[in-house]
Order: structure tokens, then sequence, then C-alpha cells
């Protein structure tokens, strides 16, 4: 066979092969390896080599493998070695047929063609191995270095290469001054697994990459990947350098790993896992996140109602170089805002998380580190994987440029669970020039903070006023009803006092020293944490105080978070609220809380009521008629309509709506409904709907009202679907509004009061008709109401008919 030239030694040359060895050597390889045989032994000489007779099988009846050899052509027979006996007879016998039958070497003319020409370099290793395009090589095993490293030949061009497995690293044999070699533990072992399984095996090999010169591959065998067996065996463990080239799926070679960790094998077995001490429940939970604290952090509710912060491992938020920092000393440093791109990751994780449930994976609990030299003190942290509908939130942070991967010693186990992943999204972005990654102009936010600044809250206050309802996101609660409000069209921070209300105040410190916190006043602030902390809102400005904040009201999904604090007795009414449209639906729910004798109001008791007669000033009447179309009336005689003017517009959002449906059904069962959250509903008729919930009885018991129709059902929760934001109250308000009749009085009697409605329902249900606000009521505007083509009255005939 041929041999290389010995390193080192200049006057020695390669030697090729002689004619026919290589093909001698493959006849034996592929008869006999993995083979079981017997052997006999004739001859030991001085040097303690012995000679003798090798069997394919169990015993000396088998094929006979120097006779196999012979009758091939394969060998010749040294017939000035032995005497005349049997054997050698029939081995002489056997080459004079070989001969003439010109097998093998005894063939005519073509010996030539039977030498390889063996390529032990290649000039350009990475162009060569670039060439294959990844595609599997036949390649025979020649010699194992080690575990993980091997001499390949590859076929059909004789090419020996030395491959080294991508993706792991095994123990290996370290070379000491004096050319020793000392295994490293469990160095022998795993070149024996490898040895055993493929040394002069025929297998395939995947070449990966080139770095350094040094050729990275995977080895495929039919009986299964070297590579995995390795580490499943804990003959090796994952290394992330090669592993982001390994073609056949990174996350089989972790889960590999993970199997030998979990089992303590080999290398493992004084393994500890960085969750070792936390329980199941601890380890995997789902929780409701309440607060994106920072680019890689997040407040999270569990089901026994704890608050946990949580970090998302492996990655590192958006972060600002030193000289950046100090560049401008006299300015106040705001991360959230000054940092470059840490504003729109808070935003991507606020908007895809807040009030959501997630899954969280614990991967590992990062020990609290002292303050040392230029690095702060940091607390215990809890650092985990966080999913949300199959998705890995700290991946797509990543993917967006938004965050970056630390990079750990290999040693380091605590890490990501989806570790590769997060390499592979950050690849990603950095080839697409994402985020951070981007060579464009980095986005500058220019936030006011105008909280406390009398003065320029002066200016913008008629501004806010005249705007009506502006859009505002709740950046901090610092009680139950004071709040910081980023308002994004504006571009500024202010200070926002709820209206209307007395909350109960917390502990402060003043110049008198510290003032004890009022009885509740932690739960009012609770309270409004969960309901708009980081939430989008909505806020109508009335006026300001002194110090140069704004009073105002503040809905959230239709609710108004002043008269929400009332309805839960965490605040009184305060007598500002007389002045406003929402001065009734205050008073009635504190007069509830008040006589249940809930929370604030435990210890009220009730004052002696003087009697007082009102004086209403008379107004002239102002008749202003408009198209209305009514769409539902109540058995107490109320009414739903709706304005003929925006018709057309809801007709245009249903369509729009259920051809979004019909196109993406939502999943049956998979919402689940709250109290005051708006959704689609599907009604009696098949037809989606938007709708409120009122009740949640049980999931197949849920009461919705139908905003834009004004009935009310009751209906299982698989009837129900999330309302796409497209479609929301925002986009086109509630098309139902309630009136009552005016200057008429309703029958007491029940039979009475259907037959009126009954005649009501049959003259003026699903009709237009004309209809004028004469005073707002307590509940609801009072109306008087014409038919559309008469001009009739429709009270005035009902009082005439004596109904």
């Amino acid at each position: 066979m041929a041999r290389r030239a010995a390193q080192g030694q200049p006057d020695t040359k390669d030697v090729p092969d002689e004619p026919w060895a290589f093909q001698a050597r493959e006849f034996l390889r592929k008869k006999l390896i993995g083979k079981e045989v017997c052997f006999t032994v004739e001859i030991k000489t001085a040097l303690g080599r012995e000679y003798g007779m090798v069997y394919l099988g169990k015993d000396t009846t088998g094929e006979n493998i120097a006779e196999s050899l012979v009758t091939e052509g394969l060998a010749t027979v040294r017939r000035e070695v032995r005497g005349n006996n049997p054997e050698q007879a029939r081995l002489c016998d056997l080459e004079d047929q070989a001969k003439a039958a010109k097998k093998g070497q005894w063939s005519e003319g073509s010996s030539a063609h039977t030498i390889r020409d063996i390529k032990y370099t290649i000039e350009n290793p990475r162009n060569f191995v670039d060439s294959l395009h990844q595609k599997p090589t036949n390649a025979i095993i020649e010699h194992v270095r080690d575990g993980g490293i091997v001499r390949a030949l590859l076929l059909p061009d004789y090419y020996l290469v030395t491959v080294m497995l991508s993706g792991i690293k095994c123990p290996t044999f370290k070379r000491e001054a004096d050319g020793t070699e000392t295994p490293e533990p469990f160095a022998a072992e795993a070149k024996f697994f490898t040895e055993s399984r493929l040394l002069q095996r025929d297998v395939q090999i995947i070449l990966e990459s080139c770095p350094n010169q040094i050729i990275l591959g995977t080895i495929l065998h039919p009986n299964g990947n070297i590579t995995e067996l390795l580490l499943k065996e804990g003959f090796a463990r994952c290394v992330d350098w090669s592993m982001a080239v390994y073609s056949q799926g990174a996350e089989k070679l972790r889960a590999a790993e993970r199997s030998a960790k979990e089992r303590k094998v080999r290398i493992w077995k004084d393994y500890v896992a960085p969750t070792a001490n936390l329980d199941q429940k601890d380890r995997q939970f789902v929780a409701k996140v309440m607060q994106i604290v920072n680019a890689d952090a997040m407040v999270v509710k569990l089901n026994s109602g704890e608050y946990k912060t949580i970090h998302l491992s492996s990655i590192r938020p958006p972060r600002i170089e030193g000289e950046e920092k100090n560049k401008d000393k006299d300015k106040r440093f705001r991360p959230l805002y000054d940092i470059p791109y840490m504003f729109e990751a808070r935003e991507f994780l606020r908007k895809k998380l807040i009030g959501k449930k997630v899954n969280v994976t614990v991967d590992y609990i990062r020990a609290a580190t002292g303050p040392a030299e230029g690095t702060p003190a940091f607390s215990e942290r809890t650092c985990a994987t966080v999913t949300i509908g199959g998705i890995n939130i700290a991946e797509a942070l990543v993917s967006k440029g938004l965050a970056t991967v630390i990079r750990y010693r290999q040693d380091d186990d605590q890490r990501s669970s989806h570790y590769d992943e997060l390499l592979a999204a950050e690849a990603r972005a950095i080839k697409n020039g994402k985020g951070l990654h981007s060579k464009k102009e980095v986005p500058i936010h220019r936030v006011a903070d105008i909280s406390g600044e009398t003065q320029k809250a002066k200016q913008f206050l008629p501004f806010l006023q005249r705007a009506g309802r502006s859009e505002a996101v709740v950046e901090y609660v610092f009680s139950g009803s004071r709040l910081k409000l980023y308002m994004p069209k504006e571009t500024c921070l202010i200070t926002f006092l709820l209206a209307g209300i007395e909350c109960p105040r917390s502990s402060r410190t003043t110049s008198g020293g510290m003032q004890l916190a009022e009885p509740f006043s932690e739960e009012a602030t609770m309270f409004t944490k969960e309901l708009v902390l980081q939430r989008e809102v909505e806020v109508e400005v009335e006026s300001m105080d002194k110090a140069g904040n704004f009073i105002g009201w503040l809905h959230i999904e239709g609710i108004n978070l002043s008269v929400a604090l009332v309805e839960n007795a965490l605040s009184k009414v305060h007598f500002t609220a007389e002045r406003s449209a929402y001065y009734k639906t205050l008073l009635s729910a504190e007069e509830t809380c008040r006589q249940r004798k809930e929370k604030i109001w435990a210890n009220y008791e009730e004052k002696p009521v003087e009697e007082f007669v009102q004086l209403s000033e008379e107004k002239e009447r102002v008749a202003n008629y408009r198209p209305v179309y009514v769409t539902e009336i109540t058995d107490t005689l109320h009414f739903y309509a709706q304005d003929v003017e925006t018709g057309a517009q809801l007709e245009s959002l249903m369509e729009t709506m259920r051809a979004e449906i019909a196109a993406q059904p939502p999943v049956e069962g998979s919402y689940s409904a709250r109290r005051g959250d708006y959704c689609l509903a599907k009604f009696a008729d098949g037809e989606w709907y938007r709708a409120r919930v009122e009740k949640v009885e049980s999931p197949s018991k849920v009461h919705v009202f139908y905003i834009d129709y004004g009935n009310r059902e009751v209906v299982s929760s698989t009837r129900l679907a999330a309302m796409p934001p497209a479609f929301s109250t925002r986009t086109l308000p509630a098309q139902a509004t309630e009136y009552a009749f005016a200057f008429i009085q309703v029958p007491q009697d029940e039979d009475a009061r259907a037959d009126v409605v009954d005649c009501i329902v049959r003259d003026i249900h699903n009709s237009q008709c004309l209809l004028n606000v004469e005073f707002s009521g307590a509940a609801c505007p009072h109306v008087t109401i014409q038919f559309a083509d008469t001009k009739e009255d429709v009270g005035l005939g009902l009082v005439k008919e004596a109904w």
C-alpha cells in the first residue's frame, strides 16, 4: 500500500501503491470489517509476529481468507516457504487456476490502471469544501485520531483529508514536550467508541466548512450519526463555534447533550443543572405580563397572584458606549429615549406582550454580583425563555436587531435553551442590516418631559383641551389616581391626575415628616397598575393644577378609570365631578359600594338626610330632528338607535370584518372572555358582530351586548373571538345609542307595559325615524321621536291611544 513521506525528513519520498494493493485491501476490508472470524496460529517468529490462517465465521469450516485472496488473483503463494503439505498444494492449485483465468494481478495489460493517485494535500481547502456544496461524499475512514477527528479517503478521487466533526468536541490526547501523549478523562473510550463503529467503514461525509484550514464535517453511516451518538453517550460536548455550520439540525445535538447531562453519563458524571434546585412548577409556568421593565426584562403575574421579574436568557439589550454616555453631562440621561433602539425594543415587547399570557421556561438563575471596578452590582436574576403563541420573544427581538446575543465561555452552561436559534437570528439580523446592525442613521427620540414644568404645561393645556380624546401610553403609576403618560403624537411626557375622584393617598415624605398611607391606597395603586400600566389609553384633559399636572378622564377599552376605582370601592366621588358628564354614573357606583360597606366604606355611617327642593331654570326648547334607525326596544321602553349618517361606515366595516374572518376563521375556544372586554360574537343568524362582554357566568354562559345594535344575548365562549384592532371602537365607535321617551310615563304594571312595548315594536322597530334630544337623563338622553313619513310624534300617539 502507498506510504506518505515521513514529515521532517526531506530526503524521503511518497511511496505509491503497488499494482493491485488497494484492490486486495478493499477485497479484505469489504469481506471482513465488522465480521466475526476464527483464526489458527501456525508459526511465531522471534519478533513476536504470528502467522496463521483466518476463517470467516465461528470455526475453521468457514471460508479460508488466504484461499479467497489467491483465487481472486489478489495474492501470490510463497512456494519456497513450506514443505509439501496439502494446504500449500491447494494454494498453488488455486494460484494456477487464477493465472489461467487471468484474474486480478494476472490479468493482462491492466496493471497500470490499478494504482490510486492519492492526493495528500489540497491546494485550497476552503474552495475544495465549497465546491462540494455540502453534498454527501462517499468515503472510507482510514484512521481515528480521537473521538471527534478522523482521516478519511474521499471517493472516487482519493483525497485523503482530516475531518473534525462539526458542533462537538471530544476529550483529546495531549501531546507532552517529550513526545508522549496523555489522554484527558474518557479520551481513550471516546476514540474506541468512534473507531469500533467507523474505522474502515464505508460512510458518507458532508464537508460543511473550512475555518483556518480545518475541515469541519458530519459523518453519515446507515446506522446513525456518530456526532449525535457521541453526545448522547457523554463522550463529547456541544461547541458553539462549529455548531453554526452543522447542517443536520443543531437542536438534535443540543437534545442529545441534554439527555447525557440528565443521565450524568461519562464527562457529565459530576454535572449539576442550572435549574436543578427548582421545582418543576417554578421551572415552567404560565404568567401574565404586567410591565416591560427594560428591553430584556419584564414583570409577570403568576397564577398565585405573586409578581416576579423575568430576564430574557442570553440576550443583551441595546446599550451605549462610554464616550457617548458622557457627552451630555448637563443633560439628564434617560436610557429609554437616549440609548439608540432601546425605545423600539421596549415598544416591540410592550405591544406584543402587555396584558397577555406567556409561557415561561426558566433556563438559569444568575447569582447576585457585587459592585466591582467599572461594573455595577446586580441582584439575583431569573433568566428564562418566554414564548407566546409558539414564538420565542428573545429570538424575535434579536432577529429585528433590537438586542444582541451574549457570547459565553465554552464550559458555561448558564445560557438559553434555544441558544442556537438566537445565534441564527442574530446572523440574519446582521445580514439584513436590521436595527442595531443597520448602517442607516440611528432613530432619535426627542421627548419633552413637561411633568411639573408649570410654564410648559400652561402653553400645552389649551391644545389638549381642544383635542378632546387624545391617545397616550401609561408609562408609570405613582398611585391609584396619579400617572405619568407618554403622548405619542405630541412626543412628550405629562403627569396626569384622574378627575372627579378622591383616591386614598399613599405614604409620602412632607415638610412635616413622614405621612402615613391612607387605608386601601396600596390596593388602589395595584388596581390602576393592573388595568392601565403600559397600556394604550385615551385621555380627556379638562384642566391643570398649580404644579403643572393635567387633570382629566382616562379611558381604556371603554372603561373610565375614575368610575372603575369608585365601582371597586377604592375611591370616593369628589365634588368637582358635578360639572362632568360622568357625575351620575359616579354617584350611583359610589352609592352601591357605600350600601355594601365595601373597602373604603367599611366604617361608613349614614348622616340624616335634609330635604331640599331643587329649583331648575326653564330653558327654551330646541327642535333639531335627525334621522336614526331603531334597532332594539327594551322591556323598560328604552330603545337603541343608529345614526343614519354613519350607516354606510358600519356596513363597510362589517363587510371587511366578515371577509377577514372568512379568510382566517378564529380558533374555536381560543378566546377567554373577561367582563368589559370588546370581542366578536356569532349571532343566531351565523354572522359575526361586534360585542362587549357584560358578565361571565361560565365558559358556556357569557352575557354579551351587541354594541352596534343594542340587543343582548347569553352565548357560549366558543361563539366568541378576539376583536382585531382594525375593527375596534377606535376605528368606529359603538353605533347603537340608548334613548328613553321624554315627557311620557311608562305604566308600572308589567302586563300593561308589555302591551306598550309590543305596540312600539310594531310601529318603529327596524325602521327609520326622526329623533330630537329634549334633555339628558341620568342613564341616557330623553328624546321625542317622529315617524319618518308622516312626521307624527310617536310618544304623543301613545298618550292619545291611552297606552
